[in-house]
């Protein structure tokens, strides 16, 4: 790991809402937001439902301006900065008192007001909205990792099959009942012992075929390489496991062994979100995926996902981009 600079965030306590790194690791900070403010923001948002911002997407900003007028304008440009710092760009996020699953309208407004801030999230063609909402339960036929249960769901970057930019991943629990395991898997690719070697692989500028499963209700197929560059020049990843389809022997060889080398690395960090907290990642160099529950007749977790694009100018990964 690269020396990271922490003593700016640690303890760091601002109007409405502190700031400290995880003890999991310094690229991880931990952002809380006292019951007060969190309190206030569902008061002065009461009048929009969750479904007025599914119908009128500016409204999505305008609850987002109240979050940050609460937060005295320094959570705006904190996120912004966080997300596109290569050496951070992960956020454990907690909203203190908004943690029962009787909330969960509640949940999904202050997580898409964190989001609108630095971002706009993508239409998700799974759920029909701008987020997805989804249970994991003991028994499931789902056609993908991302509903069952007892198996690893290993490490990856969300929109991979799609053709919108997908700079971060909000990742929220709104529920939990006889759970046991679960936690959820984290990678930042500048701490993966084996980036030196597959980056400088030519697979690894190859363009390949992905494709996704019935239930992501997408069919058009897309095409690119499983890294890429950004800005600084340093790596970055657009990769899952399930749906890169390898054209040939040399092809799929490379991407198991690419999977292996993934899913055995020693600097994966095993991190527990509690119900109401949300994980909120660069996409671009974080990696991430869940761990194996324990096996439960009555296992339930309702989680919500939001994922999308930059929208402000010093976020922009390409000074080109709209």
């Amino acid at each position: 790991m690269s020396n990271i600079a922490t003593a700016d965030f640690t303890n760091h306590q601002y109007q409405g809402f502190s700031l400290a790194p995880s003890a999991l690791s310094p690229r991880l900070l931990e952002l809380r937001f006292d019951e007060a403010t969190v309190n206030a923001f569902l008061e002065a948002t009461a009048e929009w439902p969750v479904q007025a911002l599914e119908y009128k997407s500016f409204l999505r900003f305008r609850v987002a301006q109240t979050l940050n007028d609460l937060c005295g304008q320094a959570l705006q440009p904190l996120l912004i900065n966080t997300l596109v710092d290569r050496d951070t760009g992960a956020l454990l996020i907690t909203p203190e008192g908004l943690n029962q699953v009787e909330q969960a309208e509640d949940m999904v407004k202050f997580t898409t007001a964190v989001a609108h801030l630095f971002g706009r999230s993508n239409f998700d063609a799974m759920s029909g909205q701008y987020y997805a909402r989804f249970v994991v339960q003991n028994q499931d036929n789902s056609d993908s990792y991302l509903r069952q249960a007892h198996r690893v769901m290993e490490l990856h970057n969300d929109g991979t099959y799609v053709e919108q930019d997908t700079d971060y991943v909000l990742m929220l629990k709104i529920d939990e009942q006889n759970m046991e395991g679960g936690n959820s898997l984290l990678l930042h690719l500048d701490d993966w012992e084996h980036l030196d070697r597959f980056y400088a692989d030519p697979m690894a500028s190859r363009e390949m075929r992905w494709a996704a499963p019935p239930s992501k209700n997408t069919t058009k197929d897309v095409y690119h390489a499983v890294f890429d560059t950004d800005r600084s020049g340093k790596p970055i990843m657009s990769y899952i496991d399930q749906f890169v389809q390898p054209r040939n022997y040399e092809e799929g060889v490379w991407l198991a062994d690419l999977s292996d080398a993934i899913e055995t690395s020693s600097k994966q960090l095993s991190v527990r979100v509690p119900t109401g907290s949300f994980l909120l990642i660069n996409n671009h160099f974080w990696l991430h995926g869940r761990d194996k529950f324990i096996a439960h007749d009555g296992l339930r977790r309702e989680l919500m996902r939001q994922r999308g694009y930059f929208t402000h100018a010093k976020t922009l990964k390409n000074p080109n981009q709209g």
